[in-house]
Order: structure tokens, then C-alpha cells, then sequence
């Protein structure tokens, strides 16, 4: 059994893309995940299972499309890779909700940061599936456009923390 995160993109973000935390956590047990928990109302879920995490993606981006009649991001990681994409912060003496972790499919391309718009003081990094990104003077006022992030979904350090502990809490 492996315990999982999957963090949903552009949903309950500024009016968009609404989903109740219970009704994903029943689409969820409805795919034979076990041991499910969401966590705040921005689309994370921790659960176990026995799939690999090609079918655990596939599985709920069919059960949301079917639910949202449009297409739903989710970005899968193992409690191992959530706990070390917490330790790999290249920004740690940063307060966790001014750091975030950009969450992708693959690795970014090492040149991905070459074509960032309106950077002012934020601080950019690569990590393996991830792009990081400490924003001094907040997320909210910020400019920055990343294009290689565009289908990822954010999640800020505190949040990647709490959401390791709680899949870790599965095992």
C-alpha cells in the first residue's frame, strides 16, 4: 500500500472550479482509495493505495472531468516525494507561506525559468517535478508569470509540510 497526495489544480481558487471537500473525498473512496483526508478546501486529499501513480492520476482526472464536465488537473506524489520536496526547499530561512512549490508532471526543462515575465523580487529554483518560488512581498501582489508552470499547481511550504505529516500518518 502507498500512501498518496493529490493536489488538484484551479479549484476553490478565486471562484473557480468549485468542489466540496466531502464530495471529493467520496470520489475518492469511490476508486477504492482507503484511509482518505482532505486537507483545506483547495483541492488536497492524502490517501493509500494500491495503485501505481500513473493509474491513481488517471483514476481521479476521470472522476473529476466527469464531475466538473471539464477537464481537472491533479498532481500525484508519494508521501516519500511530498516529504522530500519540504526537505529540498532551496528557500527554508523563508517564512513557509512566502515559499511555494510549483507542482508539474515532469521535470521542468533546465532552461524553464529563461522566459519568466515581471520577476521583481521573487526568487526562482528547479527541483525535480517541482519549481520553487519565494515571493518576498507576497503571492497576492505579485506579477510574476512562469510559463513552464502553467498546467502545475501551487501549494505553499506549510501546506507540502502538513500534507506529508498527513499521509505519513496513513502508513
Amino acid at each position: 500500500m502507498t500512501a498518496y497526495i493529490a493536489l488538484l489544480r484551479a479549484v476553490n481558487v478565486g471562484g473557480t472550479g468549485k468542489l466540496p471537500m466531502a464530495e471529493l473525498k467520496a470520489m475518492c473512496e469511490a476508486e477504492g482509495f482507503e484511509r482518505v483526508k482532505t486537507y483545506i478546501a483547495s483541492g488536497n486529499v492524502v490517501f493509500t493505495s494500491r495503485l501505481k501513480e500513473k493509474a491513481v492520476k488517471a483514476a481521479l482526472e476521470a472522476r473529476l472531468a466527469d464531475y466538473a464536465g471539464k477537464p481537472v488537473g491533479v498532481m500525484v506524489r508519494t508521501v516519500t516525494e511530498m516529504s522530500a520536496v519540504e526537505a529540498a526547499n532551496p528557500f527554508k530561512v523563508a517564512p513557509g507561506n512566502r515559499v511555494v512549490a510549483i507542482f508539474l508532471d515532469e521535470a521542468p526543462a533546465k532552461n524553464a525559468l529563461a522566459d519568466v515575465k515581471h520577476q521583481a523580487t521573487e526568487e526562482l529554483r528547479l527541483g525535480k517535478r517541482e519549481i520553487y518560488v519565494r515571493y518576498d512581498e507576497g503571492m497576492a501582489s505579485s506579477k510574476l508569470v512562469i510559463p513552464a508552470a502553467k498546467a502545475g499547481t501551487a501549494r505553499n511550504m506549510n501546506t507540502v509540510a502538513k500534507l506529508a505529516e498527513l499521509a505519513s500518518a496513513l502508513l
